[in-house]
């Protein structure tokens, strides 16, 4: 039987609302129906659907609600570009409805897990042999919080399905991010305390450096990093989108989890899809990983966070790639590269799963 797999970022909501995918087909039939359209230059050709997060035995998904400032969109056809808080919120609650929508319409597919009650029922049945068809289950994400006007605010997108959240993605109002650094301001602070008293979890993707390390200082709950990869592996990149070791090492004094992204230009900065796919491999991918856990003295620190969709896809991904359905054979390099059944379930599962347990602890 394949290891359940969690990944801890897709742009499920950003790609069916901006690119009009339905995730209830194949990555196949994704492509077929825009094989003629703008979209595979824009998006890259689609990696995720329903049968093929079967194939990969896909239990849970960090499924986000993404939105950017306009000055940073890729072009006019960006659907969830904001000027204003106005537009930032209800670009934020059109994404929960659509998980909501998705969810009715599909429920044999998707669930949203909201509760302790329906997050272990989840698992018992990813692990039941005799049960051969699960439905996905969503976790939602907030990639970025300009939608929330205020900390106290949280409460309702509570109430609607939020778990996780990571304040930054640009940087702005909360704490500084990629494009905007800088500390964390006494919002933000409000922000972390509010998301503490809600069990919330942290995530530190997408943040400044400078943030990031004080957000490990202050906030006691959940952290983790859904997608990023080791900046010291990526000579050529700059900037505060990758993790530095010092970040990473506290990340794992914290006990939190990194989610790493088989994205060729984040295993090798030269990348287009003009080369030979053979240049990028799961190969690199697995320095990433075997990196983090030479660099912890653990397998406990690293996962899986593809960021498939959301901006990328085939044919920027390693050879081994055509869709996620492929994602299993990260296992067999694994296992060429000296880790162990245990330590290969916990990089596919268990290193999220210890994460969500904390965040279902009540």
């Amino acid at each position: 039987m394949k290891p359940i797999l969690i990944d801890a970022h897709e742009d499920i909501a950003y790609s069916a609302i901006t690119f009009d995918r339905d995730y209830s087909k194949s990555a196949d039939s994704i492509r077929q129906i825009e094989q003629f359209s703008q979209v595979p230059q824009r998006n890259g050709q689609a990696m995720l659907g329903f049968p093929d997060w079967q194939t990969a035995n896909v239990g849970i998904i960090f499924s986000t609600i993404f939105i950017m400032p306009k000055k940073y969109r890729a072009g006019e056809w960006e659907k969830v570009a904001y000027k204003n808080f106005d537009e930032a919120k209800k670009l934020t609650q059109n994404q929960i409805d659509f998980y909501h929508r998705l969810e009715d319409k599909y429920p044999d597919k998707f669930i949203i897990i909201k509760n302790q009650k329906q997050y272990f029922h989840h698992w018992e049945n990813l692990n039941n042999p005799n049960i051969t068809s699960n439905p996905v289950g969503l976790i939602l994400l907030l990639e970025g919080a300009e939608g929330i006007k205020h900390p106290k605010e949280i409460e309702e997108w509570y109430s609607m399905g939020l778990r996780l959240i990571g304040p930054a993605w640009a940087g702005g109002k909360y704490c500084g991010g990629m494009y905007e650094p800088g500390r964390f301001t006494n919002e933000g602070k409000l922000l972390l305390e509010t998301m503490l008293d809600l069990n919330i979890g942290l995530d530190l993707a997408h943040m400044s450096e400078q943030s990031a390390f004080q957000a490990l200082d202050i906030f006691d709950g959940a952290v983790f990093c859904s997608h990023a990869n080791a900046k010291s592996l990526l000579k050529d990149i700059s900037g505060d989108r990758h993790l530095s070791d010092q970040l990473i090492h506290r990340i794992a004094e914290r006990n939190g989890v990194i989610g790493l992204m088989p994205y060729n230009k984040f295993l090798w900065p030269d990348w287009t899809n003009m080369h030979p796919r053979d240049k990028v491999t799961l190969e690199h991918y697995t320095n990433h990983i075997d990196h983090i856990c030479q660099l912890t003295g653990s397998s406990q620190h690293v996962a899986i966070g593809t960021d498939f969709d959301g901006g990328f896809g085939y044919p920027d991904v390693p050879l081994e790639l055509n869709t996620i359905a492929c994602l299993p054979k990260l296992g067999d390099v694994l296992a060429s590269r000296g880790y162990n059944k245990n330590e290969i379930d916990s990089i596919f599962s268990l290193n999220w799963k210890r994460i969500l347990d904390r965040i279902f602890s009540v």
